[in-house]
């Protein structure tokens, strides 16, 4: 079942799980990496600064051979000629340590950068299971890894021994040569051999490196299924946020109807469309639409508009104008001035009728309404279907989820 799951992974880590990997302190690490940037810090660092190291360990060995009578028997002077001498040597490898800890600290930035992740401390006890154990030394990684040690050590062997080789009539010829120059040329010698053998390393390096990321990634594969599923959980479920908007929908409609009792005129068409329009002289620029609706929601304003005493006007061209240029809370465009400025003095006169009586205001039937802004080109039952389809795409939210 193992080897089948992870036959089944075969979509490679998202974001979301690098970053989860990354937490828990799963990051990509090569040993081969940190080998080499160690030995060729160590090595070419004291090679640069042989110098540097050999004065101050020549005024070490001078100090410390030296013999003076007076201070034979007195143990404090040897105390501080250990002091003195722990001194020099400290000078002499501070900076071939301080080489060492700045590789030691950029070798493992090269590859996943620094991770500080309590996670990685934490105990797992699983790790003490032997039959687990068994399993990871049985499983494909471990002769992967044998192999790879193997082949280390074969590609390493075979360019000290061949550096060694090279030379070999070199080092036969130091037993001829006087001591002073035999030990200048051995101590030669040995330096290019062992830094042939080291710059091997970075052959291995650069081996390992490419194989420990292509690992990192395998391991954090996926399923499509868990692809799936993490997309659901960021993004959220289709159906969860159908009916988020669907609930948002209907507290704007019922914030959108608590405002039709305050109107001055509703403007319908008369049943497809209706149009609340509000103005306070003084306070606003223009009037503005404080609701709209099609079909169902226009009939809800239509009833609220009568239970309030709001009048009613059937406008058809204005209502369909209003409907399809006009934000909530927005003020009408300057095309639609005249046209309201007709319906809002019907509206005064109508209030001045109801308080004082006399002849009934006619209601205004021919508003200058421009042909541009009146969608009236289609019927007015499919320009509502349209209107409302745009205002409620709940349909295709769940189509979409369906698929």
């Amino acid at each position: 079942m193992a080897e089948d799951s992870d036959l089944d992974k075969t979509e490679a880590a998202t974001p979301r799980r690098l970053q989860k990997a990354r937490e828990e302190g799963q990051i990509v690490r090569s040993r081969e990496l940190s080998t080499f940037a160690l030995l060729a810090a160590g090595f070419y660092g004291t090679w640069a600064m042989s110098g540097h190291i050999g004065l101050h360990l020549q005024d070490m060995l001078r100090a410390s051979l030296m013999f003076n009578h007076d201070s034979t028997f007195d143990t404090s002077h040897m105390l501080i000629g250990a002091g003195a001498a722990a001194r020099e040597g400290l000078y002499a490898l501070l900076p071939i340590l301080g080489m060492l800890a700045l590789a030691a600290l950029l070798a493992p930035l090269a590859l996943g950068g620094w991770q500080v992740s309590s996670k990685a401390l934490e105990p797992k006890f699983d790790r003490l299971n032997p039959i687990a154990g068994l399993g990871r030394m049985f499983s494909i990684n471990g002769p992967i890894q044998l192999g790879m040690s193997l082949a280390k050590t074969l590609v390493v062997g075979l360019i000290g021994g061949q550096a060694v080789w090279n030379r070999h009539e070199e080092i036969l010829a130091l037993a001829t040569q006087p001591l002073h120059l035999a030990l200048a040329n051995s101590v030669h010698l040995i330096g290019v051999c062992c830094g042939i053998t080291v710059g091997g390393m970075f052959l291995v390096a650069g081996l390992d490196v490419p194989y420990q990321i292509w690992s990192f990634h395998k391991k954090l594969r996926m399923t499509k299924e868990e692809v799936k599923r993490e997309h659901r959980e960021s993004e959220g479920d289709p159906h969860i946020k159908g009916k988020i908007r669907q609930q948002q929908r209907a507290i704007a409609r019922r914030r959108m109807m608590a405002q039709v009792p305050k109107a001055d005129v509703v403007v319908t068409n008369p049943t497809h469309f209706a149009v609340a329009l509000q103005y306070t002289d003084g306070e606003m620029r223009a009037p503005k639409v404080i609701a709209k609706g099609v079909n169902l929601v226009a009939a809800r304003i239509r009833e609220l508009a009568v239970e309030n005493n709001v009048p009613l006007l059937e406008a058809p061209p204005l209502a369909r104008a209003l409907y399809h240029n006009v934000e909530l809370n927005r003020e009408i465009p300057g095309a639609l001035y005249g046209a309201v400025a007709e319906v809002l003095a019907w509206v005064y006169q109508l209030k001045r009728f109801k308080s004082e009586g006399g002849a009934v205001p006619m209601a205004p039937t021919h508003l200058d309404v421009p042909p541009e802004l009146d969608k009236g080109a289609v019927s007015d039952q499919d320009a509502a279907e349209e209107a409302e389809d745009a205002l409620n795409p709940s349909n295709d939210d769940t189509q979409g989820a369906s698929a």
